[in-house]
């Protein structure tokens, strides 16, 4: 079946073409791009004049593993959605599981440094399961310097993970922040030579904690310039919290000296991540000039009160997602160091999404819309679309190009190297992908709330995942789940 978009305003971040075409697709690709393009009988013509016709998101750092989540990032904008800041391990089981459940758009994982990690020095059987990762972030025995007989095999099991079509190396260095910098150049060594790039959630900075064995930031730009691997450096915009300029600056001098880093950053000033995390116990806080008030957990919406019940709650559930606020984002100030992250040059949107968790225990729903009461970040609702609210019509910041640049095209190209398959995507001419969003440029907004946060986003018209329809005239398909695996192909 063919389908034809009929008179919307094209915008390929890979030719840099922004004008009035047709758009052509068939069986998944792209076969025609331009004007009066002629329809054939049987083929489905949309007309979408007065919409914006782009390359679907790809989004970087996705840790949602179920349909319902998908579905939510779908009404985003998003056609490929990669946990690769973590990772899942086994990496075989992660795809079988994802492909045997079906999925609405296409996904993939990273090698999970920190199982790999957990199962050599903790004897943390990985499942590749994210809850049970988030529990297992809370567990010390992990977080500490390895043997060098442990280093060998964590590394041989990363190699190993590599090798069966990981999308690059997930590492999770902020939630073990005292480890040696040793273990993170040689992990470095390996993705070089494997030609894989890494995801890193760095460890604290200097002025956050004096006594870290060497500042986050520095530390990625340092080991990229020393073994020329390529090395992504996660919500830079949360990592570094007020001290944003100063950290920016340094990545952009790393560059400039041939460090080849990468910087993601979403448009919230506050994270989630589980309860039991490093850097959110009492004296961690502190370090950062936060305090127990500023975290809220995220099933039941309550607020720590004090250090007492901080302590309660990391020993009780040390996986239980929560919320921890970075900026305040009434503040213009805090605003703008969030406008600075997201505005930095080449800086790519990835959302950093998370499951969807219900009071009765389970984090999937086939139902559409989901059921009520369901609790995660807003980031998985809407980080796109706000992100295109603030940057493209609020500020005008970015034009529309520039959007689908750092949605779409960047994010793709930091794939290009580790799987070929990422080099028809991002991109809207002759031959690409047919993963493809219609976006209202004047209604496109979030509509998530920190304590509303399934709402769907809307403005996504519609959205096709290898030229299937996902959205149609804003409304979600559920009978749609033509998502596929994007893997790595070792060298």
């Amino acid at each position: 079946m063919r389908t034809l978009l009929r008179g919307g305003r094209v915008v390929d971040p890979a030719t840099g073409f922004d004008g009035t075409a047709d758009v052509l697709v068939s069986d998944g690709v792209v076969t025609a791009v331009g004007e009066g393009l002629t329809a054939e009988p049987g083929d489905v013509e949309i007309d979408v004049r007065g919409l914006v016709v782009g390359p679907g998101f790809i989004d970087l750092h996705s840790h949602v593993h179920t349909i319902a989540g998908q579905r939510l990032q779908a009404m985003d904008g998003v056609t490929t959605a990669l946990d690769l800041e973590a990772g899942l391990m086994p990496i075989e089981r992660a795809y079988a599981e994802a492909a045997a459940a079906g999925r609405p758009l296409h996904y993939g994982f990273s090698a999970s440094w920190g199982a790999a990690r957990a199962q050599v020095l903790a004897g943390i059987e990985p499942d590749a399961n994210i809850d049970s990762g988030l529990a297992v972030l809370g567990n010390p025995v992990w977080q500490r310097t390895s043997s060098p007989k442990e280093l060998a095999a964590w590394l041989s099991l990363v190699d190993s993970e590599l090798t069966a079509g990981a999308l690059g190396v997930g590492v999770l260095l902020g939630y073990a922040p005292d480890t040696d910098p040793g273990e993170f150049l040689a992990l470095a060594r390996l993705a070089k030579e494997a030609g894989a790039p890494t995801y890193t959630h760095v460890r604290e900075l200097v002025e956050v904690n004096p006594a870290t064995p060497i500042d986050g930031s520095a530390e990625i730009a340092i080991v990229a310039a020393e073994t020329g691997a390529a090395m992504h450096h996660c919500h830079v915009n949360s990592t570094s919290g007020h001290q944003i300029e100063r950290v920016l600056a340094a990545l952009e001098a790393g560059r400039a000296a041939g460090s080849r880093v990468t910087v993601e950053a979403y448009p919230y000033g506050a994270g989630s991540t589980g309860i039991g995390a490093a850097f959110l116990s009492p004296e961690r806080l502190k370090m950062k000039g936060l305090s127990p008030s500023s975290v809220i957990m995220l099933e039941s919406g309550e607020r720590i009160a004090d250090e007492g019940r901080l302590l309660q709650v990391r020993a009780e559930d040390p996986g239980a997602p929560c919320i921890l606020e970075f900026l305040d984002e009434s503040s213009p100030h805090d605003l703008g160091l969030l406008h600075q992250a997201l505005a930095f040059p080449d800086a790519i949107v990835a959302s950093d999404a998370l499951p969807v968790y219900w009071k009765n225990g389970t984090s999937e729903s086939t139902e559409w819309p989901l059921p009520p009461g369901g609790a995660t970040h807003p980031r998985t609702s809407g980080t796109y679309s706000k992100t295109l609210r603030l940057m493209v019509r609020e500020s005008k910041a970015w034009t529309w190009l520039e959007a689908f640049r750092r949605c779409s095209y960047l994010p793709a190209r930091v794939l290009d190297e580790v799987a070929p398959g990422a080099l028809a995507k991002g991109r809207l001419n002759v031959g690409a992908d047919a993963d493809i969003v219609v976006l209202d440029p004047e209604a496109v907004t979030d509509a998530a709330t920190y304590f509303d946060p399934t709402r769907p986003s809307v403005g996504v018209r519609h959205l096709f995942v290898s030229g299937v329809p996902v959205v149609t005239d804003g409304n979600l398909r559920t009978d749609a789940f033509p998502g596929k695996p994007l893997r790595g192909e070792p060298r």
